[in-house]
């Protein structure tokens, strides 16, 4: 693997779900927990004839970005695609519960200097959504995690990290939605079903899978960032990402709750009043709202680079 000064100038979106893990954290403080010499794999994939993997597919451990500690869970969309099964799911929630509980001890022993040392949490998602081949076991996985999210809420912040190959779709996809912050870079794209099965559904005039500039106007992340749904677009560098999480790792948990897009009646009804909007335009593509919320020449927005956009970009006002 390469050093981490390589790693923190290398693509987001070509890395693999360790170089993530080990670049989002500061320099020689990641400790992997549960890594392949640990062998937990998954005890579905054999019985059904598929190859598995020591770490299921997903990287988790801890490091640090100054006094936080930073808890990662990173995931290989090469394997399987990214999708969440028992085991992997498993490594994600009690990653998280081992966060709630190191925000727990660090409140007892450092009462005075907590916000100095409050734990963040980071999920990298490449993955489709739920593992398919592990049926119950891999829904149960998504509810637990959404579980595990909740109970870190207002404690801890936890942020979503989209910008590796496959994105973030499926049930992963509304797990993304439930987190405090989402970053980006312009290679993420999140959504609930991806465009090949909306195609396969509904067909290639409801939506073209093969239109590759249609996908990213819809589910990608200037897409995200201008109806509010990604709080930070950065440059597609994984020392971009590490320096964004680090900045957030400073802002007040009262701040943080604010970027929130789910999880209060006010929220709820902002999404309503998004949804009524929809409903009343009826846009034949994602250009046509971005014009509505401010952008005059919304053509030109997908052609720019990360820092031209950030300077003209207008977005939707949240309530």
């Amino acid at each position: 693997m390469k050093s981490w000064n390589e790693l923190e100038k290398s693509s987001f979106f070509d890395a693999n779900a360790r170089e993530r893990a080990v670049g989002m954290c500061d320099k020689g403080t990641f400790t992997e927990l549960l890594n392949p010499l640990d062998r937990f794999e998954s005890p579905h994939l054999p019985v059904l004839g598929t190859a598995v993997e020591f770490d299921d597919g997903t990287v988790t451990g801890v490091g640090l970005l100054g006094k936080h500690p930073l808890f990662v869970v990173s995931m290989e969309g090469k394997f399987i695609g990214g999708a969440i099964g028992e085991v992997n799911g498993a490594k994600m929630v009690n990653t998280l519960r081992l966060a709630l509980k190191a925000a727990k001890d660090i409140k007892a022993a450092h009462p005075d200097e907590y916000e100095a040392r409050r734990p963040i949490v980071a999920i990298s998602f490449e993955t489709g959504g739920v593992r398919l081949h592990e049926a119950n076991a891999g829904l149960l996985a998504h509810a637990e995690v959404m579980d595990a999210i909740q109970d870190c809420r207002r404690i801890l912040p936890i942020v979503g990290v989209v910008g590796s190959k496959v994105g973030c779709f499926g049930g992963m996809g509304f797990v993304a939605a439930a987190l405090d912050v989402i970053v980006m870079n312009e290679e993420g794209r999140i959504g609930l079903t991806g465009p090949e099965v909306i195609e396969q559904e509904m067909g290639k005039d409801e939506f073209d899978a093969s239109n590759k500039a249609l996908v990213y106007r819809t589910t990608g992340a200037k897409h995200k960032y201008i109806i509010q749904d990604c709080n930070y677009l950065v440059e597609n560098v994984i020392g971009d990402f590490h320096k964004t999480l680090a900045e957030i790792a400073e802002i007040p948990m009262d701040e943080i709750e604010k970027m929130r897009r789910i999880g209060s009646l006010k929220l709820v009804q902002e999404q309503q009043e998004l949804v009524k909007l929809v409903g009343d335009m009826q846009p034949k593509d994602s250009m046509d709202l971005w014009k509505y919320f401010g952008n005059e020449n919304p053509e030109a927005l997908p052609e720019m680079t990360t820092e031209e956009f950030l300077k003209v970009v207008k977005r939707r006002v949240r309530a």
